[in-house]
């Protein structure tokens, strides 16, 4: 059971959307606006002063950090003095602290712009500073009514505020992980919101004037600001407000430096929030992970950069013990104190015991050497290559032993593969990835038929043959009847079309398998007639074992799995100006039809091989007789054939 808040409030999101700011305000039915805005944001304020028109009433340019309650009075005299109905905040936590703190004292309508990523415009919570200490309270009178995010007017935001504003807002998502009123909606905010800023904070110190960094970091401080509206915070804002209301310290750049230490002293207590942290940073633990982050920006490091004397941290350990709130780990006074002597200098957190270690940089690196590769698409191929693999060894903590055997495994793959047999093939098949190619490269025709994998023993040039030829030549096996015909989607035929066919003998061999063969069996090139039409003899297919004396079938026992593949036949269809289409049709009551083991089986593909009454036409009896419509696509001629 979990219960979750949602808190109400309208949000306009884009780029130009400080435009919108005079008909949000009609929309409240408000007349006499007070325009919030500090010196950073005052191009935008005289923009919005302008569009407002005879609604603004009056306008204060001196919001300040931490709120201080004087400032609220001083701003508290131009609402009561021009009779204002509502309030236009635009900038950053200072303008929304204001514009709250107004609301809080007169239930005044609030339309907040925000030009950072703090987040607090989404929240209930105002935070006050009074004779050198800071509170917060919530209320659902502070809660702006309007939240309007324009993506322009963060590109003008300086880098360092725009990175310890980001790193602000990723504090509200890791709190509200280990929150006491934690539950999978906010959950899910919170993670999406720290993979938005990890991503986007680096290329934002990288190049400021990015648009979709600029826009993923707004997405992820709505979301993160929403985590804070919807649930309590602890340890690290207790940390921050007391650091700020107490001391003077700036407010986002105490944040930057105080979040990966809190993390590190909750981790015992909160190990499912930093195993879901450190899978959305792509790391293997979470403080260390925001802490290098961090560290890889331009942006202060530690408490003793930003003005905290040694001497305050005792006092600052105190006042944030002196009363009890909600947090994953007990808070002790000298606990608290050797967590803020850690930010104060700015030293490492130390990774959980037994811990991995971080290899991000190393596969990195490993990536970067491809980067002057002159073909993009080999240079992608090889970086995705790495990063998987990279990341498989370290999910699956890989050890020596295992990596040796693995390459034994693939030198032994490469040694009994030849002209007639392709083990590679054979293991890209029964792991499923011979599949997956498949239906990527062939699903985007849904009106033709269904692709299948080529299999291990497709060989190029078959012999051509005419119509009405008995593949199997005397073969044991049940006589088949084929009578297939090639058309477009729209079922106008197909004629001239190139059709290879191949199949396994009763016992499951096919010809390259049996070296006392004379020539190619059960194995023929045709081509369709006028009427897109191919009639042959064959026998009916018998479902049959791959080949199971190499690595592959090693992998299938090791596993018990079997080796066994559905009864099928093999066509590849071309002509030039139509997509080659390599599939199989399968007996629909053969065996192994819903474990085929290499997972080549489509519900399109299986067919009836109808069984006949009396003989055949050329006496014989039983038989059977295959019918079936092949609808291949036109596009692009594969040279296959």
């Amino acid at each position: 059971m979990f219960t979750y808040t949602a808190n109400p409030a309208r949000v306009v999101f884009g780029s130009g959307t400080l435009a919108v700011v005079p008909d949000e305000v009609q929309r409240l039915a408000a007349g006499r606006v007070l325009l919030v805005a500090g010196k950073s944001a005052a191009e935008a304020a005289d923009r919005t002063a302008g569009a407002l028109g005879p609604r603004l009433a009056a306008r204060f340019g001196e919001p300040a950090m931490h709120t201080p309650v004087e400032v609220t009075e001083r701003a508290l005299a131009l609402v009561t003095e021009h009779s204002v109905d509502c309030v236009v905040a635009i900038g950053g936590g200072s303008a929304t602290g204001l514009a709250k703190a107004l609301a809080l004292r007169t239930d005044i309508p609030q339309v907040i712009v925000p030009t950072t990523y703090a987040g607090s415009e989404m929240t209930p919570v105002v935070g006050q500073t009074e004779n050198g200490r800071k509170t917060t309270q919530s209320s659902p009178k502070v809660l702006p009514e309007v939240v309007v995010y324009d993506v322009d007017l963060t590109l003008g935001l300086p880098v360092p505020t725009s990175l310890t504003s980001g790193v602000n807002a990723m504090a509200h998502a890791v709190e509200a992980l280990y929150s006491a009123q934690a539950n999978p909606i906010v959950d899910q905010l919170a993670l999406e919101a720290i993979r938005l800023l990890a991503a986007a904070l680096p290329r934002i110190a990288a190049d400021p004037s990015d648009v979709d960094a600029r826009t993923d970091a707004l997405r992820a401080a709505w979301l993160a600001g929403s985590c804070l509206g919807s649930v309590g915070m602890g340890l690290h804002h207790k940390l921050c407000h007391t650091l700020g209301g107490s001391f003077g310290l700036p407010h986002a750049e105490t944040h930057t430096i105080v979040l990966p230490h809190a993390m590190a002293y909750n981790a015992p207590n909160a190990s499912g929030a930093m195993r879901r942290i450190a899978e959305a940073l792509g790391a293997p633990d979470a403080p260390t992970a925001v802490f290098d982050l961090i560290a890889s920006l331009p942006v202060p490091h530690s408490l003793a950069e930003i003005g905290l004397a040694e001497g305050d941290l005792a006092k600052a350990a105190e006042l944030a013990t002196a009363a009890p709130y909600p947090n994953p780990r007990e808070l002790t006074r000298d606990g608290i104190e050797d967590l803020l002597r850690r930010a104060w200098s700015g030293t490492r957190p130390t990774p959980a015991e037994g811990t991995p270690p971080d290899l991000r940089g190393l596969t990195q690196e490993v990536v970067d050497s491809f980067a002057n590769t002159p073909d993009p698409r080999l240079r992608e191929l090889l970086s995705e290559l790495v990063r998987t693999l990279h990341s498989y060894v370290v999910r699956t903590d890989l050890t020596q032993e295992e990596w040796e055997y693995a390459i034994g495994f693939l030198t032994r793959t490469g040694q009994i593969s030849s002209d007639t047999r392709q083990e590679f093939i054979l293991l890209s098949d029964t792991l499923g990835v011979s599949s997956v190619v498949d239906v990527l490269t062939n699903s985007r025709t849904p009106d033709t038929t269904p692709s299948a994998v080529l299999g291990p023993f497709y060989v190029e040039g078959p012999p051509e043959t005419e119509q009405g030829a008995d593949l199997a030549e005397g073969l044991p096996g049940t006589p088949l009847w084929t009578d297939v015909q090639v058309t477009d989607p729209d079922g106008t035929p197909v004629p001239d079309a190139i059709v290879d066919v191949w199949q396994s003998n009763e016992d499951g061999f096919y010809d390259v398998q049996l070296p006392d063969l004379d020539g190619p069996v059960l194995r023929a090139r045709f081509r369709t007639d006028a009427e897109g039409r191919l009639r042959f003899w064959t026998i009916v297919p018998s479902a049959y074992p791959i080949p199971d004396d190499g690595p592959v079938g090693g992998m299938l026992a090791a596993t018990e799995r079997h080796p066994y593949r559905a009864p099928h036949v093999h066509f590849m269809i071309a002509k030039p100006g139509y997509r080659t289409l390599v599939t199989q049709l399968f007996v629909r009551s053969g065996d192994y039809l819903d474990s085929d083991t290499v997972f080549g089986v489509k519900d399109g593909l299986i067919v009836d091989f109808a069984e006949q009454t009396g003989p055949a036409p050329d006496g014989r009896e039983p038989w059977r007789r295959l019918d079936f419509t092949f609808r291949i696509s036109p596009g692009t001629h594969h040279d296959q054939l």
